[in-house]
């Protein structure tokens, strides 16, 4: 099909209800955050209008550090796990009959519809010592008592892959199902074992793809909120906590909103970053 150039202003007319949302919903918000930003934190109140650097001054403190090293690295990790898990079970599943194929599917989209509040509650409840699977390991005689495995990093990061592995495997899934069986065959006729198939043929073909996973999955994982607080301690505290920290309870909004600026341009970053790496592969 050709693309036609737009030839008057009424074809740009169904831009205009998507033009208005990013603007309602994006623009005003976010330039109001970057306002507030530059505002000076009133002691006796909330703040005061004013242009200062100090909020982002504190960037270059040792405690802003050490929150924004945990959280890149945590979403690192979550990535590369969900990635490192992902992949292959999308592979074997569009290996399987299109019947299995729907059913696990469907599962997968039941599972979106938990909420990280139940994600975080039945976790926390898995990971307990009263009730947790430590004591299915104590009846098997695994362990001599039950054990807490929370609050913890582990506990965390058990959560946040549980979270995003959903995500990971739908955005897999159309890749992996239009990749061209005949290179599969043709490895095998040469020899090709299929965990060699796997590892020479399948993941370089699908390399741009699986990047832009990594990235989308280190996105979603950059904002992750209630699972760092309700499985792990302070120090496990992701920066979209230390945002809400410094917003309502130290009521330290100009701060807060310097943070938020600088997640949202991590993030967008990021997004463009994924765009750049799926607009080369269609070029491919």
């Amino acid at each position: 099909m050709r693309r036609e150039t737009p030839k008057s202003i009424a074809d740009y007319t169904p831009l205009f209800f998507p033009a208005v949302m990013l603007v309602v919903f994006f623009v005003v918000p976010f330039s109001t955050m970057i306002a507030v930003s530059f505002f000076k934190r009133d002691p006796a109140g909330f703040y005061t209008p004013d242009f200062v650097v100090d909020n982002y001054a504190r960037f270059l403190s040792a405690f802003f550090g050490r929150v924004l090293g945990f959280s890149l690295m945590l979403s690192v990790i979550v990535a590369i796990c969900c990635v490192a898990i992902a992949f292959p079970f999308t592979y074997l599943l569009t290996r399987r009959p299109r019947a299995v194929q729907t059913v696990w599917l469907v599962c997968l989209l039941s599972v979106l519809s938990l909420s990280e509040v139940i994600i975080g509650f039945a976790w926390s409840t898995l990971f307990s010592r009263t009730a947790g699977i430590t004591n299915l390991f104590v009846w098997l005689g695994v362990m001599q008592e039950p054990v807490a495995l929370l609050p913890g990093f582990g506990a965390v990061l058990t959560g946040m892959v549980y979270q995003a592995l959903p995500y990971t495997i739908l955005v897999l899934y159309p890749a992996l199902v239009r990749l061209d069986p005949t290179l599969l065959e043709a490895a095998r006729t040469l020899g090709a074992s299929p965990i060699h198939a796997f590892f020479n043929v399948v993941t370089p073909a699908l390399r741009n793809t699986i990047v832009a996973t990594l990235i989308m999955v280190f996105v979603f994982a950059l904002g992750s909120y209630l699972l760092p607080q309700i499985l792990g301690r302070p120090q496990h505290w992701t920066l979209s906590v230390l945002i809400t920290d410094q917003a309502i309870y130290q009521s330290n909004m100009p701060f807060a909103a310097a943070m938020a600026v600088f997640l949202v341009l991590i993030s967008l970053a990021l997004v463009g970053l994924t765009l750049l790496v799926g607009r080369r592969e269609n070029a491919l």
